[in-house]
């Protein structure tokens, strides 16, 4: 949405409940540009409601009461949305040398590198929750929320030293009686299939899926009371799953910085998601997709899985 600027005197002039009715309007980029034009904007700007309205609209899961009580918890609706709405951007990451050979220093022992360090008792899998939205051309389709880690007993080592994953479709909808399987169809600007032979021909389906699929993963820290993103704004790319040809995988994602953690310093966070055709366009049946899997792992840039007490080291650094 763009915003036209009046001169500094003629904003002064407004009194506040017109420029709340102003602000109020607009989408969180030009809201963060209007509090900058003038001390009036700046001050309406500062408004916890505002803030939150533009959050359930770009986030429709921050809607529920109990994720709002834990954002006012972790900082505020304002502070939310200046976390998660940026792409990740580490320094670590930035200065990393991708071309260089791996080479893991020898004063890593395979203790240090499995995480065999008392560091991982003041991080837990209860410290963290998902937030979770997925739109498909400007529409949401599916929002979940998960605290924790699901199927983890804390008491029992296996999960830190497992490769870390969280499954959040599998878990999810146990905990919630309105959440059930998620479908995609044409009704949703679906392209219809009238083959999948046709399809293999002219991938037209994939490249509505690729370019219109758009994922939130925000990860929250209620210890240390940080939020992230991450997911990257759109899919970094996918396939048809094969052998079989119904399935349709795409991949979002982000890389973390794990200095001091693991000896490659950083790491992929990768989260995919996957379709499955129910249906395809023929006797009054219209073309239907359901989501048969979203989940979240890391992995080394050799694409060793990362283990679960690792991961919570990793993702606490970057919360």
């Amino acid at each position: 949405m763009a915003l036209s600027v009046a001169p500094a005197e003629s904003m002064a002039s407004l009194n506040s409940d017109l420029s709340y009715d102003i602000l109020r309007r607009l989408d969180g980029p030009t809201l963060a540009s209007a509090a900058c034009a003038c001390a009036a904007f700046c001050s309406v700007s500062k408004e916890e409601k505002l803030w939150e309205n533009v959050c359930s609209s770009t986030w429709p899961s921050t809607s529920r009461e109990d994720v709002k009580s834990l954002i006012s918890c972790v900082g505020g609706f304002r502070k939310f949305y200046a976390d998660c709405f940026p792409l990740i951007v580490n320094k670590d990451v930035a200065e990393y040398q991708w071309n260089d050979h791996l080479e893991y220093p020898e004063e890593w022992t395979e203790a240090e590198y499995y995480g065999d360090v008392d560091e991982f008792e003041s991080v837990a899998p209860s410290d963290f929750v998902s937030i979770v939205d997925i739109r498909y051309k400007d529409k949401t389709i599916c929002s979940k929320v998960l605290w924790g880690i699901p199927n983890v007993n804390e008491l029992n080592g296996w999960f830190y030293n497992c490769p870390f994953r969280i499954d959040l479709l599998t878990y999810a909808a146990r905990d919630d009686d309105n959440e059930g399987e998620v479908f995609l169809s044409v009704s949703d600007g679906l392209p219809p299939i009238l083959s999948m032979e046709k399809e293999r021909k002219d991938g037209k389906l994939w490249m509505e899926l690729r370019d219109g699929l758009r994922l939130s993963w925000i990860v929250v820290n209620k210890k240390v009371k940080q939020t992230a993103n991450l997911a990257s704004w759109s899919s970094l790319g996918g396939q048809r799953h094969w052998p079989t040809d119904k399935d349709f995988v795409t991949r979002f994602g982000s890389v973390l910085s794990a200095k001091g953690i693991l000896p490659c310093q950083v790491v992929e966070c990768i989260l995919i998601m996957k379709f499955r055709v129910v249906h395809t366009e023929g006797e009054g049946v219209q073309t239907t997709l359901k989501l048969t899997e979203l989940s979240m792992q890391l992995k080394d840039m050799e694409g060793a899985h990362v283990n679960g007490r690792n991961s919570l080291l990793i993702l606490r650094k970057k919360l």
